[in-house]
C-alpha cells in the first residue's frame, strides 16, 4: 500500500470536545428549524399539523418532536416549493434523474456551495489527499451533485482536478497513465471496469500513480475494498452524501482506520430510526438513517428519510460518530420467500469465489406463487468454464448457507454484465405485477 502523509490540516472542529460540537449543533439546530418554519410553506403545515413549534426545540433530543421529510414531500413541491430564500438568491439548482417519476430538485446559495466545498475538501483530505495532488474526477458533472461536488471541494483543497466525467474508458485510462493523478475519485462498480481496461491494455493497475480512491454513490463492501486494493495498491476509501442533503460529502471515511464514515456532525444532525415504526433507536443499533442540515440556506431539511441503513457508532479518527457502511437501501431490499436480503450481502459472498467477477445482477421472477432469485456472474478470463461452474455451485451454497435462501446461479462469459459508467444496476425485476 503507498504510504500517505500525516494529515496536518485538520479544521479546529475536527478536534473539538463532544460537549463543544454538541452546543454548536443544537445552536444550529434550533436556527435551522426556525429558518425552515418561518421560509417554507410544506415546513410550516407540517409543523403546524404535528402540534410542534421552533421554539419547542430545547435540547437535540427534542427534534424527535418533528415530522419526518421523504421524497414524496419534495417531489410534491416540485421545483422549488421546498426553497427557504427567494428564487433570485439560488445560484445553483441540482435534481435527481427523475426516472421513477418527478426529479428531486435542490437549490444552493451562493453560501450553501461555500460549505458543501468546505465537507468536500475536509473528506478528500480525510481520505488522504492533500494540496497540490492531482485528482482525476470520473464522477459524472451535470445535474447529479458528483462531479461538480467533488470538483469544488478539491479546488478548495488545493489540489489540481482533471473532470473527465463518466464514461470514455479507454481515454480515462489513459488519461490516467498519462497525467499520473494521486487521486481518483469514481463509483466503485466503474473502478472496476477502469482497472479492467488498464489490463487490457497491458497495464498494470498497481503500478499506476494513484494512492487513493474515494468511491461513493452506491453501496459496496468491504471485501470489494480488499479487491481493489489487492489489483491497484492504493487505499480504497468511502464517501457518502445525497442530493436532498447537500450532495456527496455528508460523511467520509478517514484513510487511518478505514471503519466507518464519519459523519460532518457540525453541519449535519443524524438519527437512525425503526424503518417500519419511525422510533428514534440508540447509537448501536441498525436502522434507517435520518439526516438534518443544520445550516443550509437554501433549501433546509428537517428529519429527511434517507433510505439507506446503517448504523451509529462512535467517533474514532475523529470525535464525530460514523456511520457504517450502507448496508443497502429500503427500497433495495429483496423479500424472497420470507427472507430479507440485499444485494451487497450477494457481493460480499461472491468475492469469496476467486474463479467469478465482482459484476453481478440479481434477476427476480415469479414461478406460479413464488418468487424466484438469479444471480448473473461472469467467470473471470483466467478460469476455465468447468471451473467457473464450479465456482457457481460454491456461490449458491454460500448464498444458502449465509442468506437462507435457495437461488439460481447463471455464470457468464467474460464482459456478459452490462457495465455502467455511473451507478451499477443491481436489481432487475422481471416480476409480473400481482
Amino acid at each position: 500500500m503507498r504510504a500517505l502523509t500525516p494529515d496536518l490540516w485538520m479544521e479546529p472542529i475536527e478536534s473539538a470536545s463532544v460537549d463543544e460540537l454538541r452546543a454548536l449543533q443544537l445552536d444550529r439546530l434550533r436556527w435551522s428549524v426556525r429558518h425552515a418554519y418561518e421560509n417554507v410553506r410544506h415546513y410550516r403545515s407540517a409543523l403546524d399539523a404535528a402540534g410542534a413549534r421552533p421554539d419547542d426545540v430545547r435540547e437535540l433530543a427534542d427534534l424527535a418532536l418533528l415530522p419526518f421529510t421523504g421524497k414524496a414531500d419534495l417531489r410534491a413541491n416540485y421545483p422549488f416549493g421546498m426553497f427557504a430564500v427567494p428564487r433570485a438568491e439560488v445560484a445553483r439548482v441540482h435534481a435527481s434523474s427523475g426516472t421513477t417519476g418527478r426529479p428531486t430538485v435542490v437549490g444552493y446559495t451562493r453560501g450553501d456551495l461555500d460549505t458543501w466545498a468546505t465537507v468536500m475538501a475536509r473528506s478528500i483530505r480525510a481520505a488522504g489527499g492533500r494540496p497540490g495532488d492531482l485528482l482525476h474526477n470520473a464522477y459524472g458533472y451535470g445535474l447529479f451533485t458528483g462531479g461538480l461536488g467533488a470538483h469544488a471541494g478539491a479546488e478548495k483543497l488545493g489540489c489540481t482536478v482533471v473532470p473527465v466525467s463518466g464514461g470514455m474508458t479507454e481515454r480515462q485510462v489513459t488519461l490516467i497513465r498519462d497525467f499520473r493523478p494521486d487521486v481518483i475519485m469514481v463509483t466503485p462498480s466503474y473502478m472496476l471496469v477502469l482497472i479492467e481496461e488498464m489490463e487490457r491494455q497491458g497495464i498494470d493497475p498497481r503500478e499506476s500513480s494513484l494512492r487513493v480512491g474515494i468511491f461513493g454513490a452506491e453501496p459496496w463492501t468491504n471485501e470489494m475494498r480488499r479487491e481493489v486494493e489487492e489489483r491497484t495498491g492504493m487505499h480504497a476509501v468511502d464517501i457518502y452524501g445525497l442530493s436532498e442533503v447537500i450532495g456527496p460529502g455528508v460523511a467520509q471515511e478517514c484513510v487511518e482506520t478505514k471503519d466507518g464514515l464519519h459523519l460532518w456532525e457540525d453541519h449535519f444532525y443524524p438519527e437512525i430510526v425503526d424503518p417500519l415504526t419511525g422510533r428514534v433507536l440508540p447509537d448501536g443499533e441498525e436502522g434507517e438513517l435520518v439526516l438534518t442540515s443544520l445550516t443550509k440556506e437554501a433549501m433546509p431539511v428537517l428529519r429527511y428519510r434517507t433510505g439507506d441503513l446503517t448504523r451509529l457508532l462512535p467517533g474514532t479518527a475523529r470525535p464525530m460518530r460514523r456511520i457504517e457502511k450502507i448496508l443497502g437501501r429500503t427500497d433495495d431490499m429483496i423479500i424472497l420467500r420470507g427472507v430479507n436480503l440485499f444485494p451487497t450481502q450477494i457481493e460480499e459472498l461472491l468475492l469469496r469465489v476467486r474463479e467469478l467477477t465482482p459484476h453481478f445482477q440479481c434477476v427476480l421472477t415469479r414461478e406460479g406463487p413464488l418468487d424466484a432469485l438469479t444471480i448473473r456472474v461472469e467467470r473471470r478470463p483466467t478460469a476455465t468454464a468447468d471451473l467457473a461452474r464450479a465456482g457457481g455451485e460454491q456461490l449458491r451454497h454460500l448464498v444458502r448457507s449465509a442468506i437462507g435462501v435457495s437461488v439460481r446461479v447463471d455464470v457468464l462469459e467474460p464482459d456478459g454484465i452490462e457495465r455502467s459508467v455511473g451507478k451499477m444496476r443491481r436489481i432487475i425485476d422481471q416480476r409480473p405485477p400481482r
